[in-house]
């Protein structure tokens, strides 16, 4: 269970990292971090974290593949987490 737990705190780490690179590189015009890597980081386990973060600097907001494709992302990792804890016991 510790191991997850800091297998996740570092996938949110670098979703936040990603996030902030990428809002970063669009303000200067330079190589910005494809959006699939984006998509990937947030299905692996750093949703929660990209989903807020993507808010909180208002990068990406106006692409509904976002800010919807992310919540279902959290809404599937939840279903995933409560059918695991449900079976588990």
């Amino acid at each position: 269970m510790f191991i997850l737990a800091v297998c996740l705190a570092v996938v949110s780490l670098l979703a936040i990292g990603i996030t902030v690179f990428d809002k970063r590189a669009a303000k200067r015009g330079a190589r910005r971090v494809p959006e699939r890597t984006l998509l990937l980081v947030s299905a692996v386990g750093g949703s929660v974290a990209m989903y807020v973060t993507m808010r909180l600097i208002r990068h990406k907001t106006k692409h509904l593949k976002f800010m919807l494709g992310i919540p279902l992302i959290i809404a599937a990792q939840v279903a995933v987490a409560v059918l695991v804890v449900w079976l588990w016991l």
